[in-house]
């Protein structure tokens, strides 16, 4: 094997620079074979496979690493498992000096991790010295603060347990202090996959956290392939699993992680849109091209991939972005002068050569600079691509190398239009000298981050994360902590016994429900696109008392009453740009209106479920309430402005997921119904909801309510049926973003596992809960997704 100082004289360096000696001294000390990172020390893996990590600069091996195995997975775990009661139950000030001791070693060792980075992944040394390695010890004095901060900020709420993550090779290490920071700082425990490619930067960091006193067992690192990868994510005793990398791979591991209960966060590819408006100042935007694209070669899951310029300066910022590639430099990545490095790898350099070639083929114009790249190891030249149709594939499909499609549109509508034009949503950057109009295009894009007259900002004060295709969930900021956390047992839901002991005093007789319930025949319909309507195939239900006595028949929905639905649904997408104000007054006039009718709807109940008049009565009273907290909340859940170092602000902005599906739990049947249906409108989203299966008829009642409550047509429709089969159909369908589902297991299961289809979010639960209780923020937060908007400021 290649030495690493003959891999510096084959860069034509000479001698290693006296400051990149203790990289060489690290890799030598381990004589350039790695084991596993497990409770504290290095092990022999049990596999007694492994491969070679390459420096893609000169092609030369700088060491072997472990290919993990079943045996290896099963040890990292149980260590973290240990490990994991007296982590969580230090206090939260013992968890920030922790932290805090981690963020100081990773200063202290700032050079060795720069270089170690640069090595293995083929990066410029610039960016890992200057970026990548500030921002990773950022991330662990953030989140620091976090820990010291969790039994305040995070009432009622404690770690999850053993968490997975697996981290990709375009940023190796600032991906796992994007995820083991926060982790930490809940209380979890870890067991980190590095990516194949480039996992020196996360073992040596494993190794430096034990040296600062980090307890044996809170991390531990696994190295190998997709292999190892599954193994951790189909483990039985791991709670959540934390994923960057592709759409194809994380629509596997939700269908992997389907029923099982594991938490599950993705941030996932993307084809973000940089959109250039005419009155921006081209110079700067040049140089945001270049950080946008070129930045990391191109490695980057949110690059600016896709130009959208104003048709009448885009001849002028071409000329000006070939000038300035003309000047880019390429070449080996401990060179302090080089722009650019080389791809992480054969297999990635192979996929960049094939998707340029049918780009060409499909039409359009290829330029790139006249210089040469080197002829040895990993390099791709800058690459433009002009006359590029939206539905081409290099237009749609990431790349994830250099390649820079470019577009043109003429209104800030058709801009809006082609960035929206891709299944993902992960980035973009807008650059336009008009405020007011960065504003107004800013929200319509959908996308987690969105940049105004910059580009590929981060900070750990700041959340990031995608929408649609790109995944859900955030890594940063308080947001992200949310993924690392759980509800308390017994928050928010009061002793299951409860509902045991009110069971038990149910009354003997039931009285006939002919004393709440008409006597004439009653077949409620479906409620769609603010109508009742008929079924499609015209079957019906029977709704049967305790007793078994006939109450009434309900329409049995099926998949073209849903697709009717999720059409109304969506053509009601305005309610979202409704002021919050008015979208709360709407929800207290719903609860005016169903307050006049309680005895009524309290008959409906007690007919139903048998639990007498009192409680009853009970459940329509709060669920009046309820609808009075969300109408408060509808103008009062606000986002924030994060604490970024940046001469500017970054806005994070919580806005509506977009058309939801929900399926309602059986118990409380108007209560659960209006817990769940009430927090999603209050946000702006439009609903499909499937009530209790057994007991729908509050929430079918509930549509004269609604009708008269001036609630937009389409905000909420109703289709009643068989619960766990609808519920799978809103899973499936590509136009539905996300699916809220309270039943039973196996169907939970399906309803995730369907979901991978287009990424929707999914909210599932099969243990019991107390709805008397189920209100407040944690609904909320699950009916919003966060846009962090980073608007610089300033001449």
């Amino acid at each position: 094997m290649t030495t690493v100082s003959e891999i510096f004289e084959t860069m034509a360096y000479g001698p290693a620079p006296e400051s990149d000696k203790p990289a060489l001294a690290w890799l030598d000390q381990h004589g350039r074979d790695f084991g596993l990172f497990v409770s504290g020390r290095w092990i022999k893996s049990k596999s007694g496979e492994g491969f070679d990590v390459v420096n893609p600069a000169t092609t030369a091996p700088l060491a072997r690493v472990t290919q993990a195995g079943q045996a290896d997975v099963d040890a990292a775990v149980a260590a973290a498992r240990k490990a994991f009661p007296a982590w969580s139950a230090l206090s939260g000030h013992a968890r920030a000096r922790h932290l805090y001791a981690l963020a100081r070693t990773v200063q202290k060792h700032s050079r060795l991790l720069a270089v170690l980075e640069s090595l293995d992944n083929g990066k410029s040394i610039r960016e890992t010295r200057d970026l990548d390695i500030p921002l990773v010890a950022r991330h662990f004095y953030h989140h620091a603060g976090w820990a010291q901060l969790a039994q305040s900020e995070f009432a009622g709420y404690g770690p999850i347990g053993v968490v997975g993550q697996i981290v990709p090779w375009n940023f190796p290490l600032l991906m796992v202090a994007w995820k083991i920071a926060p982790a930490l700082a809940a209380g979890n425990t870890v067991v980190l996959k590095p990516a194949e490619f480039t996992p020196l930067t996360a073992l040596c960091l494993a190794e430096l956290a034990q040296e600062a006193g980090l307890p044996a067992g809170v991390l531990n690192v696994v190295t190998g392939d997709g292999r190892t990868g599954e193994l951790i994510v189909n483990h039985p005793d791991v709670d959540k699993i934390a994923f960057t990398g592709s759409t194809e791979v994380g629509r596997i591991i939700r269908k992997a992680t389907a029923g099982s209960g594991k938490k599950l966060s993705l941030e996932l590819g993307g084809k973000s849109p940089f959109i250039v408006f005419d009155d921006a100042d081209l110079d700067s935007v040049v140089e945001g091209v270049v950080d946008a694209i070129w930045f990391n070669q191109g490695q980057v899951c949110c690059a600016g991939s896709r130009l959208l310029v104003h048709e009448g300066i885009a001849d002028r910022l071409v000329a000006k972005l070939r000038a300035r590639m003309e000047k880019l430099r390429v070449g080996p990545s401990l060179d302090k002068a080089i722009d650019m490095g080389a791809i992480v790898a054969p297999v990635q350099l192979e996929r960049i050569r094939t998707l340029v070639t049918q780009g060409v083929e499909e039409g359009a114009t290829l330029w790139q600079p006249s210089w040469a790249c080197p002829t040895e190891g990993y390099f791709y030249p800058p690459t433009l691509f002009t006359n590029v149709a939206p539905a081409a594939t290099i237009a749609q499909v990431e790349i994830f190398g250099p390649v820079l499609v470019s577009m043109t549109f003429r209104t800030p509508a058709e801009a809006v239009e082609l960035a929206n034009n891709t299944p993902y949503g992960l980035a973009a950057s807008v650059w336009t000298e008009n405020i007011n109009l960065a504003l107004d295009v800013a929200p319509k894009i959908k996308a987690g981050v969105v940049w105004i007259n910059c580009t590929n900002l981060f900070d750990a004060a700041s959340g990031f994360g995608g929408y649609r295709e790109s995944g859900f969930g955030r890594e940063g900021g308080k947001e992200g902590m949310w993924e690392y956390v759980k509800r308390d047992a017994g928050y928010g839901m009061r002793d299951a016994k409860k509902n045991a002991a009110r069971a038990a005093k149910r009354p003997t007789r039931i009285s006939h429900p002919a004393s709440r319930i008409p006597l004439i025949d009653r077949t409620y319909k479906l409620f769609i696109g603010g109508s009742q309507v008929r079924p499609d195939q015209g079957y019906s239900r029977k709704i049967l008392a305790p007793s078994g006595a006939l109450l009434a028949e309900v329409a049995e929905g099926n998949r073209k009453d849903i697709r009717n639905a999720v059409e109304a649904a969506h053509a009601a997408a305005g309610w979202a740009h409704t002021s919050g104000h008015n979208r709360g007054q709407i929800l207290y006039y719903v609860a005016e209106n169903l307050s006049v009718r309680s005895a009524e709807f309290a008959g409906l109940i007690d007919g139903m479920t048998g639990d007498g008049e009192a409680a009853a009565r009970s459940e329509v009273e709060a669920a009046v309430a309820r609808l009075f907290s969300y109408a408060a909340w509808a103008d009062k859940y606000d986002g924030a402005v994060h604490q970024t170092p940046i001469r500017g602000v970054t806005l994070a902005m919580n806005e509506a997921v977009g058309v939801m599906g929900i399926a309602c739990p059986e118990e409380h049947p108007l209560l659960g119904f209006v817990s769940l249906v009430a927090t999603a409108v209050a946000v702006g989203n439009t609903v499909v909801a499937v009530p209790s299966e057994a007991r729908p008829l509050a929430a079918t009642e509930l549509y004269t309510v609604l009708e008269a409550s001036d609630v937009p047509a389409g905000v909420i429709n109703i289709v009643t049926g068989a619960k766990d089969a609808l519920a799978k159909v809103l899973a499936e369908h590509d136009d539905v973003d996300a699916v809220w589902y309270f039943g039973n297991q196996t169907a939970g299961a399906e309803v995730e596992r369907a979901s991978a289809g287009n990424m929707k979010r999914t909210w599932v639960e099969w243990e019991p809960r107390d709805w008397t209780e189920g209100e407040g923020t944690e609904f909320l937060r699950q009916a919003t997704q966060v846009k962090n908007i980073w608007i610089p400021y300033g001449e």
